[in-house]
């Protein structure tokens, strides 16, 4: 009988090895036999074996988020400090820093680049929705795409950050967050120019046929592209 926590149950097993052997062969062995779970069935759930539990790691700290921010108070927070926020308590949920060092030490090898932007894209696109983003146009992704550049520079920092409580970690996601604001109003001055304004407003007519992903499970690649509309 398939078993739904199997996966968890092999990550619970290889955590306490991953300090001393990080996310490798060995850790899922050892995983495999302290679970006492069959070596096909493992490699059913895990066809990549220690790689696919490095990846279940982060899926657990993204779910762990998104739990916190489901009764999270922001309510009277600007959206750029909900995201601040948001980012703050991804770190918090993370129970093994050096869990997160190994993972960041594998997923920097280039045969797992593939991975590394999907688990990234994955946490940016888990805050943007739980702080309700309603775009629905190419700033769908633009959004997304700089989050995951925050946050990818915001767990290599913290991976190094020794103060108390992480405190210089969290000046760090504020100064970021200003950089991607300042950003923000350079694109609003670029709009108003008497000469880049208009080629700029013309360019986001054509990015804003680019559609957010509809509901449902998405593609690797998510999207559409709306047709524009006869005679426009």
């Amino acid at each position: 009988m398939d078993d739904p926590n199997l996966k968890e149950r092999l990550l619970d097993a290889a955590l306490p090895h991953v300090p001393f052997d990080g996310w490798s062969p060995k850790t899922y062995r050892l995983a495999v036999e302290e679970a006492g779970i069959d070596q096909g069935l493992a490699d059913t759930a895990c066809p990549r074996g220690a790689v696919d539990l490095a990846l279940a790691y982060h899926d657990r700290g993204d779910a762990a988020m998104r739990a916190r921010l489901k009764t999270a108070d922001f309510a009277d927070l600007r959206f750029r400090d909900k995201i601040a926020e948001a980012l703050w308590l991804r770190l918090e949920v993370v129970d093994d820093k050096e869990a997160v060092r190994r993972a960041a030490t594998l997923f920097a090898l280039p045969n797992h680049a593939g991975d590394s932007a999907k688990a990234v894209w994955q946490t940016a696109d888990a805050i943007w929705t739980a702080v309700g983003d309603t775009s629905e146009d190419y700033n769908w992704y633009t959004k997304r795409a700089t989050l995951a550049g925050v946050w990818a520079a915001t767990v290599l920092y913290w991976l190094g950050d020794e103060s108390p409580g992480h405190q210089n970690t969290r000046a760090f996601i504020d100064r970021r967050i200003e950089d991607v604001m300042q950003i923000e109003k350079v694109k609003g001055r670029v709009r108003k120019a008497p000469i880049i304004g208009p080629l700029a407003r013309g360019a986001e007519s054509a990015l804003s046929r680019i559609r957010a992903p509809r509901s449902g499970p998405r593609p690797d690649l998510p999207g559409s592209w709306r047709p524009p509309v006869s005679g426009s």
